[in-house]
């Protein structure tokens, strides 16, 4: 199929570009910008005018399979494209752990044409908190994009240096959350005066910091590559800039949450404030914003986490941790660039090409992403960025309506999605 996007702004951060610019796609593949190829012939032509041209968003941590099967859910990937997320990492928590390569081929064979691309991660070990290692190498062939070890850790070192070892012959990246798993039993909020105030069992800075220091020494011994996702305290945003400073092979993203809300805004014990890693205290906050201004930061990702009703309709600490946030990646993105009076390229920057150059840094073989330059993947969407809208749970399509956002007004919508150079989405009128 051939696409003539017109009249639209281009915004391509990894080009530098912004401007008005016609878009041409032709085979999947953006075929030209700004003028028509010699003889292109447009199949459909799309009228951009009063919108940006945006490449795809990049989700470096999104749940979208169905809860614990290998399937993925309809709805959470219609909930991706309204987003105009066009490329998702999937958690190996967010499904039966793909912990043999069986199971990681049969999930990749569901994918669609016209769907986000899913890059699974594998199971660092067979059970997501094993002591046998799992065949990370066949994983790896299998399509995975990394190994990690899900939400909970790693208890026993041993395992996790036995982890990196491999994966460092292998040329393989890990893909780790940094907590302690003795530290984190049993907490449902971030320690401090706010969680004694409330009763909670609060989970410490040092939660993340001891599993930091851990991660970092073994690197130190193997030169294992390793992601680190969702970052919370002001503590580990210190020791990650440490890391990158002596060039250790790391890359790391935040949540939108943890970028947007702290603790007290759990208010009288509201479950749709119950996340994973728990809301940190504002001086948190304020680090995790400034990282991401500089860049220190690599990516924001929306951790969305589809949640029921009923599992949020219990006491505090009893209710699922998670909130569903695909729909809601660019516009948190963009209200942190308002608020914090940054450039618009900055936000798209940090869900466009600052992902996608996490994800070509663990899998440089495959199709580049996130960018809109001559021969890159057609996969974009179309944006008012001047739009204003509330969040309605009612009205996303995700099957969790459980968000903290709900009722506030934020930036930007998403009009229309490409993925392939074929159009996925276009949001109803």
């Amino acid at each position: 199929m051939r696409l003539h996007i017109a009249n639209g702004r281009l915004i391509d951060p990894a080009n530098g570009v912004d401007g008005l610019h016609d878009l041409y796609l032709a085979d999947g593949r953006v075929a030209a910008v700004g003028r028509a190829p010699d003889g292109f012939q447009a199949d459909r032509r799309l009228d951009a005018a009063g919108l940006a041209v945006l490449p795809g968003l990049v989700d470096l941590c999104a749940r979208v399979a169905q809860p614990g099967a290998a399937t993925f859910a309809p709805t959470e990937l219609r909930a991706a494209l309204a987003g105009g997320v066009t490329t998702l990492v999937l958690p190996p928590d967010a499904a039966a752990p793909l912990d043999e390569p069986g199971k990681a081929e049969a999930l990749l064979r569901q994918a669609q044409p016209g769907q986000c691309r899913v890059r699974p991660l594998g199971a660092m070990t067979v059970g997501l908190a094993g002591e046998t290692l799992a065949e990370m190498d066949l994983l790896g062939r299998a399509g995975c994009l990394a190994c990690a070890q899900g939400e909970h850790g790693i208890a026993d070192t041993r395992v996790l240096w036995g982890a990196m070892r491999y994966a460092s012959a292998l040329g393989l990246a890990l893909w780790l959350r940094p907590q302690d798993p003795w530290l984190s039993r049993g907490a449902a909020a971030a320690a401090g005066a706010y969680a004694e105030r409330l009763g909670l069992h609060g989970l410490p800075p040092q939660a993340e910091t001891l599993a930091l220091h851990t991660i970092f020494e073994l690197q130190r011994a193997t030169g294992a590559r390793v992601h680190l996702t969702r970052l919370s305290t002001a503590a580990g945003i210190e020791l990650l800039r440490a890391a990158k400073r002596e060039g250790l092979p790391v890359t790391a993203d935040v949540s939108a949450n943890s970028l947007h809300l702290c603790d007290v805004d759990i208010g009288f014990f509201d479950t749709r404030f119950h996340l994973s890693p728990p809301l940190r205290g504002q001086r948190d906050r304020q680090a995790i914003q400034a990282a991401l201004a500089e860049g220190l930061v690599d990516a924001l990702c929306s951790d969305h986490a589809p949640v029921e009703a009923r599992a949020k309709a219990m006491p505090f600490p009893q209710s699922e941790p998670g909130a569903t946030g695909l729909e809601l990646l660019l516009s948190l993105a963009l209200k942190w660039a308002r608020d914090a009076r940054r450039p618009v390229a900055d936000a798209l920057a940090r869900v466009t090409s600052g992902p996608a150059a996490v994800l070509a840094a663990i899998a440089p073989q495959a199709a580049p992403v996130g960018q809109l330059g001559v021969g890159a993947q057609a996969d974009l969407c179309l944006a008012d960025l001047e739009a204003e809208w509330m969040v309605a749970p009612g009205a996303l399509h995700s099957r969790s309506g459980q968000t903290p956002f709900a009722g506030m007004m934020l930036p930007g919508r998403v009009r229309a999605t490409v993925v392939g150079g074929s159009l996925a989405w276009e949001t109803p009128v």
